[in-house]
């Protein structure tokens, strides 16, 4: 039997050639419904990072704004960007002193290079080269552990993220829908929607 979880929606990230790429499925599920067919679930954070979310919408919603004010108080402050692992570091006490029902992947590029981040209920952190979560995660994971590797195009790993996605949403009923790509270099994130994941799958 496959265990239900309250956090219905596919989200991978992946590291690719001093770059971070994050994605989701579109759909919003409430309860047995289809919410919404055109829910953003990945979202920039500052200039050089992103977050992709799965769970409890407003949640996920205040922490991007609480993570979004950090960072730009950091810089106005110090007149310097903040490292991703601070980034990650914020997020991850942020979690711990106020809880919140959503999971997510936090990817950006600093002066270090690229990082990746998942994240516990309990505010724990780890740094991977990819990873996949919500519902639909698991099967997203074994497109990931089948394909992956350490030299990969950022093109190859967005083909990569899309099939990912793809895969899931064949299987999980909370996840759908379409595409949300983003890719992330140390100067910006570019933010691309499909309809379709085939539009950058193939």
């Amino acid at each position: 039997m496959v265990q239900e979880t309250e956090f219905g929606t596919t989200i991978v990230g992946l590291v690719a050639d001093g770059r971070v790429v994050l994605a989701s499925d579109r759909r919003a599920s409430a309860g047995g419904m289809v919410a919404s067919k055109r829910a953003d679930k990945v979202f920039p954070i500052g200039d050089r990072a992103a977050l992709a979310f799965t769970g409890a919408v407003g949640d996920a919603q205040g922490l991007v704004r609480t993570l979004e004010s950090e960072v730009r108080l950091y810089e106005t402050r110090r007149n310097a960007a903040m490292s991703v692992p601070a980034l990650a570091s914020v997020t991850a006490s942020t979690m711990r002193e106020n809880p919140v029902r959503v999971q997510h992947v936090l990817g950006g590029v600093d002066a270090d290079g690229p990082h990746l981040y998942t994240f516990d209920a309990a505010g724990g952190v780890l740094e991977q080269p990819y990873a996949a979560d919500g519902s639909g995660g698991p099967t997203a994971y074994g497109v990931l552990e089948n394909e992956y590797r350490e030299d990969v195009s950022v093109e190859a790993a967005r083909a990569l993220a899309g099939r990912a996605v793809a895969a899931a949403s064949e299987r999980d009923l909370a996840s759908g829908n379409g595409l949300a790509v983003a890719t992330v270099d140390e100067k910006s994130v570019e933010l691309d929607r499909y309809d379709d994941p085939a539009a950058v799958a193939s």
